[in-house]
C-alpha cells in the first residue's frame, strides 16, 4: 500500500497547544483514499526540524508528504503554494532567532508545491469548508520544513510528492487567546481528510 507522511508540530510561542499534534496522533495508521497514514510531530526548532522530517521520510519511504501548520488568526483551511530558502522569525522553542538566514546555501530560492492544492481547496469548498490557497508560508518553521521536503523531492525522490497546508486555531486556544478565529477540532481534522482524499480522485 502507498503510505502518506503527515506531521504536525509541538506547542510554540504562546500557544499551549497545537491541533496538528491531536490531527496528527488520530490520523496516524489509518487507511484513507489508498494510502497508509503515517503520523510524526515535530520539533519546534529550526536546527532539527528538517533533519527530523529527512529522516522520518527516508525511514518511510512515503508516496506522499504533507506537513500541517497552525495559523493562529487564519479563518480558513490554506494550502500553501510555496516555500522560499529563508529562515527569519521569532525565537523557536530552543530560543533560536534566526535572521535572513538560508534554509539550504545549495538550494533554490524556492520551491512550488506538489499537492494538487487547487483541488484540495475545491473539495473544500465543496463540502461546506472555507479555504483558500495562500501563497506565503511565512519564514517560520512551517515554511522550514515545507521547503526542506520539497528540496529532497526535487534532488532525492521526484516521484514524492509534498506540501504544506495551515489550519486555524482550535476552540481551545481561542478561549485562551480570546479574540482570534477558531475551528472545532472535528471540523479541522474532517478538513485534513478532506484534502487527503483528494488523491484517491
Amino acid at each position: 500500500m502507498k503510505k502518506l507522511l503527515l506531521t504536525g508540530f509541538e506547542p510554540f510561542l504562546s500557544f499551549s497547544v497545537n491541533p496538528t499534534m491531536r490531527i496528527v496522533g488520530e490520523l496516524n495508521g489509518l487507511e484513507l483514499a489508498g494510502y497508509e497514514i503515517v503520523g510524526r510531530v515535530l520539533p519546534v526548532d529550526f536546527a532539527s526540524s528538517g533533519t527530523e522530517l529527512l529522516t522520518h521520510i527516508e525511514e518511510i519511504d512515503p508516496d506522499v508528504v504533507i506537513s500541517l501548520g497552525l495559523a493562529g488568526g487564519r479563518y480558513k483551511i490554506t494550502p500553501e503554494r510555496i516555500a522560499i530558502n529563508v529562515k527569519d522569525g521569532a525565537a523557536d522553542n530552543e530560543g533560536h532567532i534566526p535572521i535572513d538566514e538560508s534554509i539550504n546555501l545549495e538550494g533554490e530560492p524556492g520551491y512550488f508545491t506538489t499537492l494538487p492544492i487547487r483541488q484540495m481547496v475545491n473539495k473544500l469548498l465543496e463540502e461546506g469548508f472555507p479555504a483558500e490557497i495562500s501563497n506565503t508560508a511565512g519564514t517560520y518553521l512551517c515554511n522550514n520544513v515545507m521547503y526542506e521536503a520539497l528540496h529532497y523531492a526535487k534532488t532525492t525522490k521526484p516521484d514524492m510528492k509534498a506540501g504544506f497546508i495551515h489550519i486555524p486555531a482550535s476552540h481551545e486556544l481561542a478561549i485562551q487567546h480570546g479574540k482570534i478565529p477558531s475551528w472545532s477540532h472535528e471540523d479541522l481534522k474532517r478538513s485534513v481528510e478532506i484534502c487527503i482524499g483528494v488523491f484517491a480522485e
